[in-house]
């Protein structure tokens, strides 16, 4: 088994003075465990719950301000050789890549910032983001959206961005393929918690009016994108599961998918419920011209 699919857990940060981070795994076929006979796990090779979960109600993280961990947050740090760095304002932080996932394995062991780990939470571990943060993961290939709260290390393979959950994994449609084609986006929260995500100038929930002007409507916004293939594939999708409108709005760089307008913010906001409840994401209401 390779160990580059591998990130050093809590317990390997503790004994190891230059403070190696980590604890999942790549996919259910590459994982290992730190070093090749550890005996930290009980199952040499990661997998999925025997079970066949069902994440149809499970909701993604609901971002909130919380202050660095004690513990993960080390920078810069050396895993395997190489030296990563912790980012001290992650608000810019978009990226697109590979991600992969991890399970049965590592559930009930310790993450990098000491918490334990939960396949069926949507968690995810992340090389540079601090400890915990929270992102929002859409995975490219269908459009789909989630939020994960980041509270690991990883994955230290060169060709992968992000480890998920499983259970965050299944919720974006790729845990039977192991791997997928996504963008990753930093939220950020403040202690007045006020909430950003990262490459979009959105307001929050709370910011919209409660009635639309002239010239401004209030919309749903499901998720932005950089490429419009990726927006129009998920407008697709959501023209299957709303009745209202479906606008791809170009905003700068960026491709907004949106539901609406709507006449009434409470009317945006049931909406919005229905969106989420769909699997599609965490939306919000926003106000954008027509």
């Amino acid at each position: 088994m390779n160990p580059i699919n591998m990130k050093s857990g809590f317990a390997l940060l503790m004994a190891v003075a230059t403070g190696l981070l980590a604890g999942c795994a790549s996919s259910p076929e590459t994982s290992s465990s730190a070093g090749s006979s550890s005996s930290r796990y009980s199952i040499s090779q990661d997998r999925a719950p025997s079970e066949d979960y069902d994440v149809s109600g499970l909701k993604s993280a609901t971002p909130r301000y919380e202050k660095p961990s004690r513990y993960g947050n080390k920078s810069p740090y050396t895993v395997w050789g190489k030296r990563y760095t912790v980012l001290a304002d992650a608000s810019d932080y978009v990226e697109r890549g590979t991600a992969s996932w991890y399970g049965e394995k590592f559930h009930g062991h310790k993450t990098s910032n000491g918490e334990t780990f939960d396949m069926y939470k949507m968690t995810a571990a992340h090389k540079s983001l601090p400890l915990p943060s929270y992102a929002r993961v859409t995975n490219l290939d269908n459009g789909r959206s989630v939020i994960v709260r980041v509270n690991d290390r990883g994955p230290f393979h060169s060709t992968r961005i992000i480890d998920l959950s499983y259970a965050a994994a299944k919720k974006l449609g790729y845990q039977k393929r192991g791997t997928a084609h996504v963008e990753v986006a930093a939220i950020t929260v403040t202690p007045d918690g006020s909430m950003s995500v990262a490459g979009e100038a959105a307001p929050s929930r709370e910011s919209a009016p409660a009635t639309s002007s002239e010239k401004e409507g209030i919309f749903v916004q499901v998720a932005s994108f950089t490429q419009v293939e990726s927006a129009e594939q998920l407008s697709q999708r959501l023209r299957n599961v709303t009745n209202a409108p479906v606008r791809v709005y170009a905003a700068g760089s960026y491709h907004r998918v949106q539901v609406g307008p709507f006449a009434q913010r409470g009317q945006a906001e049931q909406e919005s419920k229905l969106i989420e409840q769909g699997g599609l994401g965490r939306p919000i209401v926003v106000t954008d011209p027509l």
